[in-house]
């Protein structure tokens, strides 16, 4: 028997491998494969995949180590980063589509509970594919992107609590003492789980970690533990298992044990997305294809307009509208998970799941190509959407001050920028788009301004031409780029040092018009070889140095500040 499933496991991953390969080359998300692959082992096609039982318990932990990696990066420094403007983005959103898509539902013949469950899976959309799209564009930093991410985790936070509510009200015990009696357990488990996450994990994890191998054991082990410990209680695995990662959030280690458990996750996801592809029904599909049309029409136009609507709404512009309403274009994973749930507790038959299903499919492939391309599409869509634009709160966020200096991203270098126009005594202002940044400048009483510097639209708000001096800690080519040309257009004068990483890079951003561009890596040796120019052989000289370096590192390590340990860790 066990022979047999490894035979079957290992036929569907290779056969995994090359659909996916090809969806690759179509520059699709994976997910589109693994569903395409479910398709062809099904008993419709190969029917490869006859060890049903054990594919479903490895895609059920597939879900669980979805959700423990969700809960891990449900920090409050990241729930904080959410704001207003994500929070409503992601409650409206869920609100406005999940009524639109029920009453579309009915019309097109689906029963109530089916239109509720269709309604409410059209709303959520993929934070992992979001985020890999994101990362690919260099986008996750963005203005845009992290208001996108913002509201994506909330719609995460309501799915998972639909998910639960579900699966445990799918229970045949009453569910007036069901729900006092889980409410009960609950805040006893919180207090307990409260105690231990505060207290015993953070004087704990340095022991864990000393051993990166031990580190991952111990993850996996709490995620599990959990995980059963919530089931026995009457909870679902799905729920011990996000308030496992949850509890580990807070540790310094969360984004090493993360990234750990990434493969892992993906692995057995793979085999939760084959699974959903072989249970689709074909009996009835051709009933199925103009509902599935209509839905990824609405998912696809209504979403991204519902998000546009409301970003205009709170004063956002139409670029930043249009590109955060563009994230919510496809359903997620947590839309499968949920149609799979509601056809395990007998609410739905399978037609649904397949009908779910195609949407995904559609959705997910035509969102991936809007995100790629959406500045090039934008432009062609932009005089419409000033519609949605509030102009006259736009006006109001305008800089009238002019300053000598404008410094776009500050982090460690930007630091020492900072320090200098001080001491220069120039009028200078910084540039951000991360909110916890803001609020420390605003508390040092430096002029700063939140905003994005890939938006074109917000760099023509800013007073480029009187400026004498633009710096940019930024990386990315591509913003260096834009912030010279903008800059170059209106001054021809103004001294501008930017960031690059990379020799062919740095050539190039001199030939668009960069007066300097520090490449960090270089620095160091060239710094100390100065040093060695200036001091010789003189040990007090050198002494002097090193009790200066000292006073800086420590004043660096006093506000938090810590060195990048690898070259991803730049960005």
């Amino acid at each position: 028997m066990a022979v047999n499933v490894f035979f079957e496991i290992g036929i569907i991953l290779v056969i995994a491998a090359l659909i996916t390969g090809l969806i690759r080359i179509l520059k699709q998300p994976v997910i589109i494969g693994y569903i395409i692959t479910g398709l062809l082992v099904s008993p419709y096609f190969l029917n490869v995949a006859r060890s049903t039982d054990t594919i479903q318990l490895f895609s059920q932990i597939g879900v669980a180590l979805l959700l423990f990696i969700v809960g891990l990066n449900l920090t409050p420094k990241v729930i904080k980063e959410f704001g207003l403007i994500s929070l409503i983005t992601g409650v409206g959103q869920v609100i406005f589509t999940s009524v639109i898509g029920y009453i579309i539902s009915v019309a097109l013949g689906f029963s109530m509970i089916e239109s509720l469950y269709i309604a409410v899976a059209l709303t959520f959309s993929s934070t992992i594919i979001i985020m890999k799209l994101l990362s690919d564009k260099k986008d996750l930093e963005t203005l845009y992107g992290k208001i996108s991410i913002g509201f994506l985790l909330v719609q995460d936070f309501i799915a998972i609590f639909i998910l639960i509510a579900i699966s445990t009200l799918s229970n045949s015990e009453g569910a007036n003492y069901l729900a006092l009696r889980l409410i009960l357990k609950g805040i006893l488990v919180f207090i307990i789980l409260t105690f231990i996450s505060k207290y015993l994990l953070p004087n704990l994890s340095n022991f864990f970690a000393k051993s990166q191998e031990y580190l991952f054991l111990f993850s996996i082990a709490w995620g599990f533990g959990l995980a059963m410990l919530f089931q026995y209680l009457g909870f679902s695995i799905e729920i011990g298992a996000l308030v496992a990662g949850i509890t580990l959030s807070i540790s310094i280690y969360n984004q090493e044990i993360s990234s750990k458990m990434k493969p892992l996750r993906d692995f057995f996801m793979i085999l939760f997305f084959i699974f959903l592809g072989s249970q689709m029904a074909f009996g009835s599909i051709n009933n199925l294809i103009y509902p599935a049309l209509i839905f990824s029409l609405f998912i696809l136009i209504g979403n991204p307009l519902i998000v546009i609507i409301l970003m205009g709404l709170f004063g956002y512009s139409k670029r930043i509208g249009f590109l955060v309403g563009l994230t919510v274009a496809q359903i997620s994973e947590f839309s499968l998970i949920l149609i799979a749930l509601g056809v395990k507790v007998g609410h739905l038959s399978p037609e649904i799941l397949t009908l779910v299903t195609i949407v995904g499919l559609v959705t997910i492939a035509g969102s991936t190509y809007l995100i790629i391309y959406s500045e090039k599409i934008y432009p062609y869509l932009s005089r419409y959407l000033s519609l949605f634009e509030r102009k006259s709160l736009k006006k109001e966020k305008k800089i009238g001050k002019k300053y000598d200096m404008i410094l776009f991203g500050y982090n460690r270098i930007g630091y020492d920028f900072v320090k200098t126009f001080q001491r220069l005594k120039k009028r200078f202002l910084v540039v951000d788009f991360n909110p916890d940044t803001i609020s420390k400048l605003i508390n040092m009483k430096v002029d700063c301004k939140y905003g994005d510097a890939d938006d074109s639209e917000f760099l023509d708000e800013l007073n480029l031409s009187s400026i004498r001096m633009a710096v940019s800690t930024i990386p990315h080519a591509e913003t260096n780029l834009l912030l010279i040309s903008k800059i170059r257009k209106v001054n021809k004068r103004a001294i501008i040092i930017v960031v690059s990483h990379d020799i062919d890079e740095a050539n190039i951003l001199y030939n668009k018009g960069a007066t300097y561009v520090l490449m960090p890596h270089f620095l160091g040796g060239r710094y100390i070889s100065t040093i060695i120019d200036k001091h010789g052989l003189n040990l007090n000289k050198f002494i002097e140095e090193k009790k200066k370096q000292m006073r800086h590192l420590k004043e660096r390590k006093d506000i938090g500040h810590e060195h990048p340990k690898t070259d991803a860790a730049r960005y």
